[in-house]
């Protein structure tokens, strides 16, 4: 997820905000350091403000709109008059919501706009020679058909939607499972360990690596 945000204290509001709703978040302070972002990486949604310096918001959403079209944009703006949520919308934005905004709500529109947009247009996620479909919910890794649960199903598209990067267990255990506080729980690690056994090959272990003292991270050694 990424933010575009030049105001720290709400930037920091909504890192905190959504961190603790299950996202991963990359902050912005500006829009061209956000276009740049925005661009060059892969991100399952994006929150823009308008008011930015350097590029506006409204150039940041023109960017992304022509080289990811797909890619959900939410905008946030004190502007609240009809135009400009108009203008927002026409723009690209798949929603709009006027400051001050109540984080839940934001969290509420970002669900529903990633459920929309899996149905949509996803429907094979990969990276790191696995494949998760999500109409058949088959995995295969290096072309070999891995048999897996429903639950280690989930957490394997979870890996997958954030490889390369590193995941703590808390964001596994919110967005798989659902906990939010019950850090007693060894169910991410347990889950791990089974993924990393079935989706072994001769040679070849499972690529999710153990960041200590972090979590975990699905992509290439190092």
């Amino acid at each position: 997820m990424l933010v575009v945000e030049d105001e720290p204290g709400i930037r920091d509001f909504l890192s905190r905000g959504l961190h603790n709703a299950g996202f991963l978040t990359t902050t912005a302070a500006d829009g061209t350091t956000g276009e740049q972002l925005a661009l060059a990486d892969t991100f399952d949604a994006i929150v823009l403000d308008l008011m930015l310096p350097g590029r506006s918001g409204m150039e940041v959403l023109a960017s992304v709109r022509e080289a990811k079209p797909n890619v959900p944009v939410i905008v946030l703006t004190a502007r609240g008059r009809v135009e400009d949520r108009v203008g927002a919308l026409e723009a690209g934005a798949i929603d709009y919501l006027v400051k001050p905004f109540a984080m839940p709500e934001l969290v509420a529109r970002l669900r529903a706009q990633l459920r929309a947009s899996a149905r949509v247009s996803e429907t094979v996620v990969s990276g790191a020679g696995i494949e998760a479909n999500l109409v058949t919910r088959r995995v295969l890794r290096e072309g070999h058909e891995i048999n897996l649960s429903s639950t280690e199903f989930d957490l394997v598209l979870f890996l997958l939607r954030h490889r390369g990067r590193v995941v703590t267990r808390q964001q596994i255990l919110s967005s798989v499972w659902g906990y939010k506080h019950d850090t007693a729980t060894n169910n991410v690690d347990v889950y791990i360990g089974y993924l990393r056994k079935k989706m072994a090959l001769p040679g070849s272990p499972a690529p999710i690596f153990t960041v200590r003292g972090v979590g975990y991270r699905l992509g290439e050694a190092g």
